[in-house]
């Protein structure tokens, strides 16, 4: 009954707020949506949307079914893709979730060994998660997750890829560059650069600022290579993991600073469903993405 037309027009009513935006965006004229729709209600006995002035607004019904298309028509489309790569000659297609900026800059190194090696294998790389990226594993909208945050889920198992530290970029001229770490009210009143992330899953406030009670200036930033330039103009500081800071401390005018005596370190992993570790490709991955540690150790 439920078709997978509905199930886009229910997202489109709700991106665009009105028939003919929604039937702009999905090429189709507006009675035919609307037709559908009507359709739709009937079968259901339901009705999904009401008119708000100019505007539509779902209903309890609606929403409901919109939950359900932001689970169910990424599945088909990733289901579409496989099986597309198997009419290709292909193994299959591996589905990468990335959660953290610094692990799309990671990945980047490792997908083109990962290519070369599985040669008949296609690799789909997922961003944007309508709700994590852990959930976007377990709903089967990706099939491994680089992430730094091990959450301890049933049906999820962890592979460790590399231990790593976070340390601050400064600019070589800054005053703090000539320190071999830093304390946490260093940078009480210095302007932090981070990615655009709710400070609650920033390890640099989570493990080094809050347990010390300091909340410097803060401005986020999407772009990592604008980041970057900012703080070795002394425009700021910012904090990367050791390993993406080297690549740039070889090329600009900036110095790396421990967080603290200890440091802080992480380690980033491959989570993936509880089964599908031993898979062949999915092993593959996970053995390269830990042999390119190694090496650039």
């Amino acid at each position: 009954m439920i078709e997978r037309s509905h199930l886009k027009i229910i997202q489109a009513l709700a991106e665009h707020g009105s028939l003919t935006a929604a039937a702009n965006a999905l090429f189709v004229t507006q009675p035919a949506l609307s037709h559908q729709m009507r359709y739709l209600e009937q079968k259901l006995e339901v009705s999904l949307w009401e008119r708000q002035g100019r505007k539509l607004r779902l209903t309890q019904a609606g929403q409901l079914l919109l939950r359900v298309a932001g689970q169910v028509l990424p599945v088909l489309e990733q289901t579409e893709n496989t099986l597309k790569a198997y009419a290709d000659g292909k193994q299959g297609i591996l589905r990468l979730g990335v959660e953290c900026h610094p692990c799309y800059e990671w990945l980047k190194g490792v997908l083109a060994d990962y290519l070369v090696t599985m040669p008949k294998m296609d690799v789909d790389i997922v961003h944007k998660f309508q709700f994590s990226g852990l959930q976007g594993l377990l709903n089967y909208h990706i099939d491994l997750l680089v992430t730094p945050d091990k959450v301890k889920q049933q049906g999820v198992v962890y592979a460790p890829l590399f231990d790593y530290e976070l340390v601050l970029l400064v600019a070589r001229e800054h005053p703090l560059a000539s320190k071999l770490f830093i304390e946490a009210q260093d940078l009480s009143g210095e302007l932090l650069l981070t990615f655009p992330v709710p400070h609650e899953r920033l390890d640099i406030y989570t493990q080094f600022l809050m347990p010390a009670g300091i909340s410097p200036r803060h401005k986020a930033m999407a772009s990592l290579d604008i980041m970057i330039q900012m703080a070795a103009l002394n425009r700021g500081v910012t904090i990367l993991p050791d390993w993406l800071a080297r690549h740039y401390s070889d090329s600009l005018p900036v110095s790396t600073l421990r967080l603290g005596k200890k440091g802080v370190m992480k380690t980033l992993f491959a989570a993936m469903r509880e089964g599908e570790e031993t898979v062949p490709y999915m092993q593959r991955f996970v053995a390269l993405g830990q042999q390119k540690a190694v090496a650039e150790k």
